[in-house]
């Protein structure tokens, strides 16, 4: 114990007669009191009235004894009302109190506590937009213990739902969070009922040790994620924030998180046919909690810090720069500096990074290297980065109106989680990663043996042609060589690609290290029809930052081979 904490506290307790009594709110402890003389002890903050706990004359790690002791004590069975604000309840994502009832306005937007009770339930509710269509209203979810207990659409001001019910008590982790988008209203969280024996009934439930901010459009809101196809337009009963990149992103790296996300919306204009869309724009509003009229409150960002903060936004600006991208595109470029610049003044100690391409946008992504380049330079501000995210593909299928599945939100997440990981300087587990994403594709020929072909590789779909005119003498004679993969000691891998080639033909396939010393794998592919597929997996007998994928083609004259969709995914 320092002796500062020790010898202070005697002024204190000297001005606090009633001791303990004094200090605890009602004589009974709270979760808050706790945290509160936690961080006095570790001198995070002040030494306050009633910490002496015990009366011994100094604050200590005993007093936190006493503390819980008292806590955990049990008292008579009653019936009690708690509210959904941060005494009582974690807040996650950007949410608006009013009076007794907390707002959870943006994507993702929850309140987390953990019930000690016999039966609990707790009190929600709907704001105007409960008056539209019924596809189209605030949809949320009570989540008990990881079971989603309730899955609708805000129709009413208001609503009662039971968590639990029953003769003992029960322990149970309770989550309200909104699933669809501010734009289409907020869900309000007002009272929690129990009837309880315990002596704090309701407690915030912990923070994480780091935070992500998600900064983007309708891919982040996870617009369409639950539509049957791509010719389904937009509903919020079909827009799940729980199946989107950001969400699974933040699950993943164990992350607290906070949402930004408008559908349609862009850096220099929204989504648009024709004409500039300027109703549309994500930094006019990113200061605020949210963009309705009832929610245009500014958003406190020195409470609420944040770790890294992603940008995903330019989809709807390409709606209108490429219609004159010569012409149009130098102002997308200055303006999302700008956002950058506003970015900081909000996050000043965040990783910022930033993306784009699930949905195309392709020709915005360099305009993107540009901004942060231009901002490096100006700033000298180096915590900012980009990837380009892989597109999203026919394999993977399509949400509403053309908007990514649930299988590409989440290997977009995966990809993110590892972008995070590299930035932040953490471990990257790469579970669920394509280690092959940026691999290099090449041939090589023995020609000593006669070998002779014809290659294209396509960067619109990675596709990789080759035309054997002669084939050498053995399979291996001519490999395409697929190179510069980083593999992991004992991680297990699955290899998938399609691929088209003669009907019966069966072609080597080998994952070694570049200078052939080691094989990780070996099997066979054998031609069935146009496009058949291959799976094989694995694991991984040494770290390789630098392996192969090889299909050996050669000893066979005239014919082709034609490789479409590989990936090389970590699965454990």
């Amino acid at each position: 114990m320092k002796k500062a904490v020790i010898a202070s506290v005697a002024a204190i307790t000297a001005a606090v007669s009633a001791g303990a009594a004094a200090y605890a709110l009602n004589g009974r402890y709270t979760a808050n009191d706790l945290k509160a003389l936690s961080d006095s002890i570790l001198r995070r903050a002040p030494l306050a009235e009633g910490q002496d706990v015990n009366n011994d004359g100094r604050v200590d790690s005993f007093d936190m004894v006493e503390m819980r002791k008292a806590l955990l004590a049990p008292v008579d069975l009653r019936d009690e009302e708690f509210y959904a604000t941060e005494e009582n309840v974690k807040f996650t994502g950007r949410n608006y109190v009013d009076g007794d009832i907390t707002w959870l306005v943006q994507s993702g937007s929850a309140v987390e506590f953990t019930v000690n009770a016999r039966s609990a339930e707790v009190t929600i509710h709907g704001d105007s937009n409960i008056s539209n269509g019924a596809d189209y209203r605030p949809r949320y979810a009570v989540i008990v213990d990881d079971e989603i207990i309730e899955d609708d659409v805000m129709s009413t001001a208001s609503k009662t739902v039971k968590l639990f019910d029953g003769d003992v008590s029960r322990t149970a982790k309770v989550r309200v969070i909104h699933l669809s988008e501010a734009n289409n209203g907020a869900v309000g969280v007002s009272k929690i009922s129990v009837t309880s024996d315990a002596a704090v009934p309701v407690v915030p439930a912990a923070p994480k040790s780091l935070r992500i901010e998600f900064i983007g459009d309708s891919i982040t809101c996870a617009y369409g994620v639950e539509g049957k196809s791509s010719g389904e337009s937009f509903k919020t009963t079909t827009e799940n924030f729980m199946k989107s990149y950001a969400y699974l992103t933040a699950k993943k790296l164990d992350a607290d998180y906070s949402a930004v996300c408008y559908s349609g919306h862009g850096i220099i204009s929204g989504y648009t046919s024709d004409a500039k869309n300027t109703e549309a724009l994500v930094p006019e509003v990113y200061d605020l909690i949210g963009k309705p009229d009832a929610y245009r409150k500014p958003w406190d960002f020195e409470k609420y810090p944040n770790d890294v903060v992603v940008v995903n936004l330019g989809t709807n600006d390409s709606t209108y720069i490429d219609k004159d991208f010569e012409t149009r595109s130098p102002e997308y470029t200055e303006k999302y500096t700008e956002f950058l610049k506003q970015i900081r003044s909000k996050n000043p100690d965040a990783y910022i990074i930033c993306t784009l391409g699930t949905m195309g946008a392709q020709d915005e992504y360099p305009l993107i290297e540009q901004a942060i380049a231009d901002f490096k330079k100006e700033t000298g501000d180096t915590k900012v980065t980009s990837y380009r995210s892989v597109t999203q593909s026919s394999a993977d299928g399509y949400g509403s109106d053309w908007h990514p599945s649930e299988i590409t939100q989440q290997k977009s997440a995966y990809v993110l989680a590892d972008q995070i990981c590299q930035a932040l300087g953490m471990e990257s587990d790469q579970i669920g990663l394509d280690v092959a994403a940026e691999a290099e594709y090449s041939i090589v020929m023995d020609e000593s043996s006669g070998a002779n072909a014809a290659t294209y590789f396509s960067d619109f779909d990675r596709s990789f042609w080759i035309n054997m005119v002669t084939g050498g003498k053995d399979a291996d004679d001519i490999e395409a060589k697929i190179s510069g993969i980083g593999l992991k000691k004992d991680g297990k891998y699955r290899l998938t690609f399609k691929c088209t080639t003669t009907e019966g033909k069966e072609l080597p396939v080998v994952i070694r290290s570049s200078d052939k010393s080691k094989v990780y794998y070996e099997g066979t592919f054998t031609g069935n029809g146009d496009k058949t597929p291959f799976e094989a997996e694995f694991t991984c007998s040494d770290t390789d930052s630098s392996a192969e994928i090889v299909l050996q083609i050669g000893g066979t004259d005239y014919y082709s081979v034609t490789l479409y969709e590989l990936r090389l995914e970590k699965i454990g």
